[in-house]
């Protein structure tokens, strides 16, 4: 039996390990599902009569899925949610109806399944794996099944042909907007990143899509013939539009349900929302299929209104005035200060952490369109996340900035922010997930239900 969350994580990336000595390549040739199919199948974890979403793109993936589990939730259905990576807990990645897995049952489930991994790892060549996304899908497919989940909605971690998540039989393949990144892992054009995240349309399924750029779009439509699926990208009169600034997020108007209040303040959310009703509208019952009836309509409203996603473009303090959001590539860090444009006061100082495969550069250049103040921090919680080197992350933000500070550590990034900012500031932290976490915990965040 595992005796901690740290015993059971050493166990599950035992065999992933084996990447960190060998130069990694494009997914198709160093990700191979067959170790994760080969344990769901021993343990028939995918036998369950549950309907399952699952979601993927290059931004608002986790937000659209996190908004979906909600409504669904609200639709009263119990409804098992799956994200990465996490804030805190590793358990957050694994939720029913917005509350974590329990680390006992995460230990528990995990010694139970431990005789098929080893059976698994065991018929393995030196070079292969079994991936971790994988068996935290195993444990989560247990946890459900122990407690009735109906309905999945899981998020893919990177790309999706090559992903464990399309292991799942979904019922609905949804698309957030898709975009370059992780170029080393799934390639150099849209295109092609496309042809990986359309990897998780089914055979005769349903899939769901924002409107996507041209190469996208023609990628998911090629994949939706190959496998004779139905592909719907939602048109400009199906999506909800921001009509206000609430002091806690946005009204939006949406059809046929009017106007709906969104917790959440990231303008993007708008998006994100519309994605998401318009999916659990395709997931819904045949009995709850009417958009257009007074219940499935509450339902959705209460449902928005309930939705909690911690850590993006989330307000955190007043005097000065604290917001965090997850703003590691150039459109989102836009977006972010987009969001609240008009919530701003100043100085505006920026505290950005952004690892050095991503546009650091560009990330800094749009904080400093609104920030007197730029300061580059970083986090050692992941060695496998690499920073900017200090000169390097000096030298790029000095050309878009006077007022350039560069800090180990967020604790003496927000000491320092303070000191700029003032009561009557405004402090914007453009961070990557893990530096996310430590403000969860610096802010005393209960990440454990949503």
């Amino acid at each position: 039996m595992f005796d901690s969350m740290e015993a059971a994580l050493d166990y599950i990336f035992q065999t992933r390990r084996r990447l960190d000595k060998a130069p990694r390549g494009l997914d198709e040739y160093t990700r191979d599902t067959a170790a994760a199919r080969s344990l769901l199948d021993a343990e028939g974890l995918l036998a369950a009569a549950r309907d399952y979403a699952v979601v993927t793109g290059s931004r608002g993936k986790g937000s659209v899925t996190a908004i979906m589990a909600k409504l669904l939730e609200a639709l009263g259905h119990r409804a098992g949610m799956l994200t990465s990576p996490h804030l805190v807990h590793w358990n957050e990645r694994i939720r029913i109806n917005g509350r974590m897995i329990p680390s006992a049952d995460f230990l528990r489930i995990l010694h139970d399944l431990q005789p098929a991994i080893d059976s698994c790892v065991a018929a393995m060549s030196g070079s292969q794996y079994i991936s971790p996304q994988g068996i935290f899908l195993a444990i989560a497919l247990r946890y459900f099944d122990e407690n009735d989940v109906d309905v999945a909605v899981l998020e893919v971690g990177r790309g999706g042909r090559f992903d464990d998540i399309a292991l799942v039989p979904n019922k609905l393949a949804v698309f957030a907007p898709i975009m370059l990144e992780h170029r080393a892992l799934l390639g150099d054009t849209v295109q092609r990143i496309a042809w990986h995240k359309a990897g998780i349309i089914n055979p005769h399924g349903v899939a769901l899509s924002l409107p996507q750029d041209e190469e996208a779009r023609a990628e998911l439509r090629r994949e939706a013939a190959r496998q004779k699926a139905s592909l719907t990208f939602l048109p400009a009169a199906d999506q909800a539009r921001h009509i206000a600034d609430l002091s806690a997020g946005q009204r939006i108007q949406l059809p046929p349900y009017g106007e709906l209040d969104l917790p959440l303040l990231g303008r993007y959310q708008v998006e994100n929302a519309t994605l998401a009703i318009r999916a659990v509208e395709l997931m819904a019952r045949p009995a709850e299929a009417q958009a257009e009836s007074a219940a499935f309509a509450k339902a959705i409203r209460r449902g928005l209104g309930a939705v909690k996603w911690l850590g993006r473009v989330q307000k955190l303090a007043e005097n000065p005035a604290v917001y965090v959001d997850g703003a590691i590539t150039v459109p989102s860090a836009e977006s972010f200060v987009a969001s609240l444009a008009a919530r701003l006061s100043g100085p505006v100082v920026a505290i950005v952490g952004i690892p050095r495969d991503r546009d650091y550069s560009g990330v800094y250049a749009a904080m400093a369109t609104v920030s007197r103040t730029l300061i580059i921090t970083e986090t050692d919680i992941n060695p496998n996340t690499r920073f900017p080197a200090r000169e390097e992350a000096l030298r790029a933000a000095r050309d878009v900035a006077e007022d350039v500070h560069h800090t180990g550590d967020l604790t003496h990034a927000l000491k320092l922010a303070r000191a700029r900012a003032g009561e009557s500031g405004t402090i914007l932290l453009a961070v990557s997930l893990m530096l996310v976490g430590e403000t969860m915990l610096i802010w005393d965040q209960d990440t454990t239900a949503i």
